[in-house]
């Protein structure tokens, strides 16, 4: 019997077509005209779905809840053994690693895209899109939740992060490495994460920013945000988790006013830890009310604290430590 794949298409570059000279729409091919396009595994039924044909900037969290209510559909279908969703790269990971926090289920959704558009010399669409079908009925990775297919490699939604902006390596998981290859059509898994966390998300999804800190930064964003309602602010700060001291005023008012402030750190690889007494530091914001971020980038650090508020949880010292 053969295995089912439902493949669920968003738009992005793997979908674009060159509309004038050097500019391509994206979103311009179906779902099924991609599928048409591609040597797909013969050996594996395919049902593609369009659920919408956007540029990734374009998606946000209404898109992912409609996203997520789409693959839900096809997973409650029993005979279906995994998913495939095609995405523009420029949020790929954002939308992979909310899809990994708000589905249960255990066969394994997998999200890809390409860097070059289908009409392009030496395009990356038909390999990633042919090794993301293979990888999402591969029985090793049960469980896994949701991962990112690129470039041969594959990645856990939850570290994996665009290196490049153009090219086809464009995707990495700094300091944590990929969970395996597909050499040839054959999936070759090395590692697997150990532990997985699911929230059920509300439809309406709270307001959480990312503020970048730099040098000599004062409290005017912060100030901004608090007074506009904003329900999380993500810090993506330097180094082990500090910021300017003239931002600590208005950072403290934030937590005060119960804005949930999170602290995470611009460094590629290492955790958010209270190392210095200075005011700015770690160890100083802590004691004003805010929660440290670990090794979590600010981005996927937005997209937690988004779901977690949205699930009712509370927050604490534990919330990103998992």
């Amino acid at each position: 019997m053969k295995k089912k794949v439902s493949l669920i298409t968003t738009g992005g570059t793997i979908a674009s077509k060159e509309v004038s000279k050097g500019l391509l729409k994206s979103g311009a091919i179906s779902g099924k005209e991609l599928a048409e396009l591609c040597q797909l595994p013969e050996e594996i039924e395919v049902k593609v779905i369009d659920v919408f044909q956007l540029p990734s900037m374009h998606i946000g969290f209404p898109q992912m809840l409609e996203l997520r209510e789409a693959i839900v559909k096809e997973l409650n279908d029993p005979s279906v053994d995994g998913v495939v969703v095609t995405h523009g790269t420029d949020t790929l990971e954002e939308t992979a690693y909310f899809l990994d926090l708000t589905i249960s289920d255990e066969r394994t959704i997998v999200v890809t895209g390409s860097q070059r558009s289908p009409d392009d010399v030496g395009t990356d669409v038909y390999s990633n899109l042919r090794n993301s079908i293979y990888v999402s009925v591969d029985e090793t990775l049960r469980c896994t939740g949701t991962v990112v297919v690129f470039n041969e490699r594959i990645y856990t939604a939850k570290y994996v992060k665009k290196v490049h902006a153009s090219n086809l390596q464009g995707f990495d998981s700094f300091g944590h490495g990929y969970l395996g290859i597909i050499d040839n059509d054959e999936v070759k898994v090395y590692q697997k994460p150990i532990m997985r966390e699911v929230y059920e998300v509300e439809d309406t999804i709270p307001r959480v920013e990312i503020v970048k800190c730099y040098s000599g930064q004062d409290g005017f964003m912060i100030d901004l945000l608090t007074e506009g309602g904003t329900s999380g602010i993500i810090l993506e700060a330097a180094g082990r988790g500090q910021i300017s001291p003239h931002m600590v005023k208005s950072v403290e008012k934030a937590c005060r006013n119960g804005v949930v402030v999170v602290l995470t750190t611009s460094a590629e690889e290492g955790n958010t830890y209270p190392t210095y007494g200075y005011p700015g530091s770690a160890h100083d914001l802590m004691s004003r009310g805010v929660f440290l971020g670990s090794d979590y980038d600010s981005k996927k650090a937005r997209i937690k604290l988004a779901i977690v508020l949205s699930a009712g949880k509370g927050i604490d010292e534990k919330t990103f430590h998992i």
